[in-house]
C-alpha cells in the first residue's frame, strides 16, 4: 500500500513533535530530521515511501503489532524504506540523527513500490 499523505494522527511530526522535525516540503516531498538519545521511544505513526540518511550510526528496534526487527545503521548510510507504520525504539547506546526524504507521488504504473510490506530500511 502507498501512503500518500499524512492523516493527522498518523504523521510523525504530530506524533512525536519532540523527535521528528519538517524541514522542508513542497508539491513532491517532504524533508524530516529524526533526533533521539538511548531510550527514547515513538508512539506508532506512518510514512510513505521514503528515503533515509542516517547522519549518527544507531541500534533500534521497529515493530508494528507483533511484528518486531532489530536494525543497526552506520553513519552516512542512505536506506530505502518502503511506506509502513511503526513505532520505534533507541535499543543502542548512542543518539540517533537521521533525516528522511518522504516521497508523495505514487509508485510508478500505480504497483507497489519495492520493499512494500517490509518492516524498517532496506538496503
Amino acid at each position: 500500500m502507498v501512503l500518500e499523505s499524512h492523516e493527522v494522527g498518523d504523521d510523525p511530526a504530530v506524533t512525536d513533535p519532540e523527535h521528528y522535525a519538517v524541514i522542508f516540503e513542497n508539491e513532491r516531498v517532504r524533508v524530516l530530521e529524526y533526533r533521539d538519545s538511548p531510550g527514547d521511544q515513538t508512539h506508532s505513526h506512518r510514512h510513505p515511501d521514503s528515503v533515509m540518511y542516517t547522519l549518527t550510526a544507531f541500534r533500534r528496534r521497529i515493530t508494528n503489532g507483533d511484528r518486531a526487527v532489530d536494525v543497526d545503521i552506520p553513519a552516512g548510510a542512505v536506506r530505502w524504506v518502503g511506506a509502513q507504520e511503526h513505532a520505534g525504539h533507541n535499543v543502542g547506546d548512542t543518539p540517533t540523527h537521521t533525516i528522511f526524504v518522504e516521497l508523495k507521488e505514487p509508485a510508478p504504473n500505480g504497483g507497489a513500490a519495492a520493499g512494500a510490506g517490509v518492516l524498517g530500511p532496506q538496503t
